[in-house]
């Protein structure tokens, strides 16, 4: 039986090791994300509210964390928007549609919320299933105005992009200081540092920018 719920503080080291495992070795060798959740929950801009876990047969498999965010207009108006990651599937079970379950799920909480746009990084092979399009597609930039190719958006009510170019603005907790993520994962249980092919697409995906 799958179950989505919120997570409990009774999760916490079940959520960072899930991402640990999910993440490590895949963008670089060993990985950063597991601490990024761990001080994203003390963060002012952490949403608990879509902070979620997906259960499989009463054992926690993965989980998804959305923080806010902001976009500024050429005028200088802002607007709140929600950037959701990690979001964590333990590899055995990864490409069973439970990732799809857990973003669908909190995108309708995100609704209820009263969010109206997301807007991510990540390879858009993995999302434009979901509904998000290119960041160019909606005149959303980056500070200096490129448009990042694996800056994705989606709009959670049509309409939401209105034609006014904006600029895309993270928290603040996803500038993760290196050394203390090294420090962080060094502290545990040891796990293997090594090459693989997807860290070349990560470099790839990450220093494209769409002309």
């Amino acid at each position: 039986m799958i179950q989505i719920r919120n997570e409990q503080k009774s999760d916490y080291q079940i959520v960072e090791d899930i991402t640990r495992e999910a993440f490590y070795n895949m963008y670089v060798p060993g990985c950063m994300e597991h601490y990024l959740v761990h001080i994203m929950r003390g963060h002012e801009d952490f949403i608990p509210e879509l902070d979620f876990v997906l259960e499989l047969d009463g054992k926690v498999i993965g989980n998804i964390m959305y923080t806010k965010a902001k976009l500024t207009d050429e005028n200088g108006e802002e607007k709140e928007i929600i950037t959701f990651g990690p979001v964590s599937i333990l590899p055995k079970y990864q490409r069973m549609g439970y990732g799809k379950l857990l973003m669908e799920h909190s995108f309708k909480r995100a609704v209820e919320l009263g969010y109206d746009t997301i807007v991510i990084f990540g390879s858009p092979a993995n999302y434009v299933s979901r509904g998000f399009k290119s960041c160019k597609k909606y005149n959303l930039c980056v500070e200096g105005g490129g448009y990042p190719a694996g800056m994705l958006a989606k709009e959670l009510k049509e309409g939401a992009f209105d034609g006014r170019k904006w600029i895309y603005s993270g928290s603040p907790v996803m500038d993760v200081d290196e050394q203390e993520a090294i420090r962080f994962d060094d502290a545990l249980p040891p796990m293997a540092k090594e090459y693989r092919p997807s860290q070349d697409e990560f470099y790839i995906i990450s220093q494209a920018f769409l002309g």
